[in-house]
């Protein structure tokens, strides 16, 4: 699969939209993203690869995946790209502060960067940016806005504190 293809996934933050290319997940958009129709590819909900990330997508809401197995291929520079890779190694229900994850990608004085490469993530949820927080705790930003990443951590929280 060469070219673009998306689906749509009602979850309890909204409509999400997957798309897949080149038999990854190359883009989650979170409800109230403005992308243009064709953007996104050709509609395809029997893909397999999508039918996956909506069945994972499912599991996550229910409290009841903690890692995501799909193959993904985010698009950006590469310091982006190392900092989503430091995303990805936040556990499940734990947070990291934007000064902590540029420590751990050895770039100690750039936080603020790491807050860019955070909304550029083009496959929240998966990267979970939801669970970087600006200093002493404080929510910081979320492009889908601040009550959707409220809701994303309480979610985690809450499945977290079952296990």
């Amino acid at each position: 699969m060469s070219d673009k293809v998306f689906t749509t996934l009602a979850s309890t933050i909204g409509t999400l939209r997957i798309v897949a290319s080149n038999n990854a997940i190359c883009e989650l958009g979170l409800p109230g993203d403005d992308v243009a129709p064709d953007a996104c590819g050709v509609r395809n909900d029997h893909h397999p690869l999508l039918r996956q990330a909506c069945a994972e997508l499912h599991e996550y809401f229910a409290g009841d995946r903690r890692v995501f197995t799909l193959p993904i291929q985010p698009a950006g520079t590469p310091f982006q790209q190392s900092v989503w890779i430091a995303m990805r190694a936040i556990p499940y229900g734990d947070t990291r502060s934007y000064g902590e994850l540029a420590a751990a990608i050895g770039k100690p004085g750039a936080a603020r960067a790491v807050g860019q490469a955070c909304n550029r993530n083009p496959i929240a949820i998966i990267i979970p940016c939801h669970r970087v927080l600006a200093a002493h705790g404080a929510p910081g930003g979320f492009r889908a806005g601040l009550a959707i990443k409220r809701q994303l951590l309480e979610l985690e929280a809450a499945s977290a504190s079952d296990a």
